[in-house]
């Protein structure tokens, strides 16, 4: 894989925190971002799996559920 070169404006003490970082873990800044990067991306692509996986399954409204929940007096009238 070809890395892709890219700017990025961030926020100064973000930089700061990940100059130190790097320094720490003698690991690039790069590394860390796309580390970063990869994390939240493949978090979006688990919720994404998991809205599919419930996608068929029944919906109840907000009205229904509230009402439902007084009738089994689970909330105050």
């Amino acid at each position: 894989m070809t890395a892709k070169r890219a700017t990025l404006y961030l926020d100064p003490e973000f930089h700061r925190a990940l100059g130190v970082k790097s320094a720490e873990t003698d690991r690039t800044i790069s590394d860390i971002v796309n580390d970063a990067v990869r994390s939240n991306l493949g978090e979006d692509a688990d919720e994404l799996a998991a809205f599919r996986t419930r996608a068929k399954e029944p919906t109840v409204s907000f009205e229904h559920l509230v009402k439902d929940l007084k009738r089994r007096r689970k909330l105050r009238a």
